[in-house]
């Protein structure tokens, strides 16, 4: 069964000392595209997360975010420059004075001067930590690609839809063909029968000529390979493997046996059938963009 390159994840963990939460979103994209937004103290594991991710999730734009806290910590979240802060007051206190300003919100300048607060995210070392985080990132892994999996199943339905429609364009074609030959052929009589009476001409050349005519009109191989590539592109969706890219191939084969059967067919009523094909064929190839 297909699956889509949509997907949502989030998972989360807390007790008395820590509090984790991983969410992932994926968007379609060729190829795997990862976003990671971490705290500093697992810039390391960038290469272990990459790896959880492209196990899991294959391909797709990837955007991770871990979020992870701890309690009761005694160590304040930011890093205070108390002489930088001071030099600040002092210098605002100084320019207050010598023009008569207020010194009201002089503390609050001060604190929101540069470098006067810097960040500085708790920092633990504990390897349990970072065993934690990973079964929290496999577990929103793991609903990301059940999302992708629902997702894929409402996929399915509608792709199946649109491939349905085309075979009914298929059966219609195939059940115009006869008639159409025998209105060609018709037409042709009705055009040459008075020319033909009136000169002289080789029965054999011109039924040389005819049987060209008619085999540059014929359309049973387009509608052959047509039948082909519907069930082909069927067959690939209820496969397990990713098939994502292989049924956008298979939607451009079919394009050109539609192209073909529109171009050769010189019939009004078939032309009509055509262009509907035609406008599920594009849905196809829209949907096909997001199938993983």
């Amino acid at each position: 069964m297909i699956k889509s390159m949509t997907g949502y994840g989030v998972a989360g963990f807390e007790n008395e000392h820590l509090v984790i939460q991983v969410e992932v979103r994926t968007l379609n994209s060729k190829m795997l595209d990862l976003s990671i937004r971490s705290p500093r103290q697992f810039a390391d594991k960038e290469s272990e997360i990459r790896n959880l991710v492209q196990a899991s999730l294959d391909r797709g734009k990837v955007s991770i975010s871990i979020d992870f806290f701890t309690k009761g910590s005694q160590n304040l979240p930011v890093q205070l420059n108390e002489e930088l802060f001071k030099s600040y007051y002092h210098t605002f206190e100084q320019l207050a004075a010598s023009v008569g300003g207020s010194t009201t919100d002089l503390f609050k300048l001060a604190l929101q001067a540069p470098q006067v607060m810097v960040n500085s995210p708790v920092e633990r070392e504990d390897q349990e930590d970072w065993a934690q985080v990973k079964l929290v990132l496999e577990e929103a892994l793991r609903r990301c690609e059940g999302f992708r999996e629902d997702e894929g199943a409402s996929l399915f339905v509608k792709l199946t839809e649109n491939i349905d429609l085309i075979r009914q364009g298929w059966s219609l074609i195939k059940a115009e063909e006869s008639t159409r030959k025998e209105k060609i052929q018709n037409r042709i009589r009705g055009h040459f029968s008075q020319w033909m009476e009136e000169h002289a001409f080789d029965a054999n050349r011109f039924e040389q000529e005819l049987i060209y005519y008619f085999e540059k009109l014929d359309i049973n191989e387009e509608l052959v390979r047509l039948e082909t590539h519907l069930d082909y592109f069927t067959k690939c969706m209820e496969s397990e493997v990713n098939q994502g890219k292989k049924l956008g191939f298979i939607s451009q084969e079919i394009g050109r046996e539609i192209n073909t059967i529109g171009s050769k067919a010189n019939d009004a009523g078939i032309q009509k059938i055509v262009i509907q094909m035609k406008d599920e064929l594009e849905k196809i190839k829209e949907q096909t963009l997001n199938v993983l």
